[in-house]
């Protein structure tokens, strides 16, 4: 008897201004060192979702593999190096190398507002 299995990948190519963002991105040398690049990002929930690339850990099933789609855990810290942005997670660092059309932008401001200790 044959058993089915379905397996679903998510995953999505990169632009050419993707790439070359992302290009830019891994060039500049991060202190500390950086897990991985994520394009086309927006955040809800205090957690950054995106297109990865670069990941120093792609796991066992590729899953974070280049073109995935990756959700980070929350944001611990958020900070300008350069000309993008880098969060910190539970998981690691993440350089923001470019955000999702109409939300990715609108999203970060207002992580940043939230962040931001009002007294």
């Amino acid at each position: 008897m044959s058993v089915e299995i379905n397996i679903e990948y998510h995953c999505k190519g990169l632009s050419d201004f993707q790439l070359k963002r992302i290009i830019r991105a891994m060039a500049y040398k991060y202190t500390p060192s950086v897990t991985a690049y994520l394009s086309d990002v927006f955040i809800r929930s205090e957690c950054a979702a995106g297109i990865v690339f670069g990941h120093v850990d792609p796991g066992q099933f590729e899953q974070r593999a280049d073109g995935h789609i990756l959700q980070t855990s929350p944001v611990e810290h958020l900070k300008k190096v350069g000309r993008y942005w880098v969060i910190t997670t539970a998981e690691g660092r993440f350089v923001l190398t470019s955000f999702k059309r109409g939300l990715g932008r609108a999203s970060l401001r207002a992580l940043i507002a939230t962040m931001i200790k009002t007294t």
